[in-house]
C-alpha cells in the first residue's frame, strides 16, 4: 500500500513539474523542503509544497531586486 501511494505521489509531482516548469525556484524548494519535511517526521509532501512555495517566493524577490538594479544603472534620458 505504501509503494502504491508513493508511486502515485511521484506521477502526480511529475506531472505538476511539467506543466509548471515556469515556476522558477519552485523544483529547487520542493527538494530542500521535502527532505526536511521528510527528516523532521515524515511530513515530505507538506514540506515539499511548502518549499516550492518559499522558492518561488524567493526568486521572484531576486528577479524583481534584479531588474531594479538594472533599472537604476540604465541612464533615464530619452
Amino acid at each position: 500500500m505504501k509503494h502504491a501511494t508513493l508511486a502515485t505521489a511521484l506521477l502526480v509531482s511529475l506531472t505538476f513539474i511539467h506543466t509548471t516548469a515556469h515556476a522558477e525556484g519552485c523544483t529547487k524548494g520542493a527538494v530542500v523542503g521535502g527532505v526536511g519535511g521528510h527528516i523532521a517526521g515524515g511530513h515530505g509532501v507538506a514540506g515539499a509544497a511548502a518549499g516550492c512555495a518559499i522558492g518561488h517566493h524567493e526568486a521572484k524577490k531576486k528577479q524583481k531586486a534584479a531588474s531594479a538594479a538594472a533599472a537604476a544603472s540604465q541612464p533615464g534620458g530619452k
